[in-house]
């Protein structure tokens, strides 16, 4: 299949429309073959996408996606040549797409309403409530594939070493690990940091699945909830599902439905 028709399929363009912007040559993105290709339906394309409008301004969309657009009226019009609209598989695939359609509006009308600031405050209180505090320790730590190689690291450390640089030098990974609880941690990657004092570094080597660890805490304090803008796209996803839920039982509730199994007999 053609890349910038696929393209096209993928950011859901929208029917050519006119517009009354100076955009363009007024208003016009391109012509095919006496067709135009109007910048508001490039503009409606990108208006309908959040993830693209979240990389690109409308004008960097605009050059990057022209020729997809075009390629799409070309496509278009092969198609209207060949009296595809007329086919039964073009109908047949219509009438599913309406259907899909009608059903993908709905809900998302029936979601809107219960998808509120309210609600998802209240499912934000309701954590918050719940929630239970732990201990976290921030810590870094460098890994290393053996016990001698861990120790020559916790040598040069006592002899007034930088941690960070000798974790560029010697760890397999990236040193920082930010703040964790003890059950996130390998049991005795766990055991060993949560020993530890605030600035204290592991005098041996921490054996574990993962290699050899020399350890730094540098902060312990108790966890606290996540802000409510660190959790809201969770907690409407969880509002969202919820609301989803209470549709279709609704939409159950007082339908009469008889469903049957492969061979034709009831289900009850």
């Amino acid at each position: 299949m053609n890349k910038r028709y696929l393209a096209l399929l993928l950011l859901g363009a929208a029917v050519i429309a006119t517009d009354a912007k100076a955009e363009g040559k007024n208003g016009v993105a391109a012509v095919v073959n006496g067709k135009e290709v109007t910048v508001a339906s490039m503009r409606d394309a990108y208006n309908s996408n959040p993830a693209i409008k979240s990389k690109a301004n409308f004008d960097e969309f605009y050059k990057k996606t022209l020729d997809v657009f075009v390629d799409g009226e070309l496509v278009y019009q092969a198609a209207l040549e060949e009296k595809i609209p007329e086919s039964a598989e073009y109908k047949t695939q219509l009438k599913l797409a309406e259907q899909e359609l009608a059903r993908k509006i709905y809900l998302e009308k029936k979601v809107a309403s219960q998808v509120t600031d309210a609600e998802v405050k209240k499912l934000y209180q309701e954590y918050k409530t719940k929630f239970q505090s732990e201990k976290e320790v921030k810590a870094k730590h460098i890994l290393v594939d053996s016990d001698a190689k861990a120790k020559e690291v916790i040598s040069k450390l006592k002899k007034g070493g930088n941690f960070d640089k000798l974790a560029k030098e010697y760890s397999k990974e990236p040193a920082e690990l930010g703040y964790f609880t003890k059950k996130v941690m390998v049991p005795e990657f766990a055991e060993a940091a949560f020993a530890m004092k605030k600035g204290e570094y592991s005098k041996t080597p921490v054996k574990t699945q993962f290699g050899y660890h020399v350890i730094k805490v540098e902060d312990i304090r108790d966890s606290k909830p996540a802000s409510l803008k660190e959790v809201e796209p969770q907690l409407k996803a969880m509002v969202t599902q919820a609301a989803l839920a209470k549709t279709f039982k609704e939409l159950g509730k007082n339908a009469k439905v008889t469903k049957y199994d492969i061979k034709g007999n009831v289900i009850e």
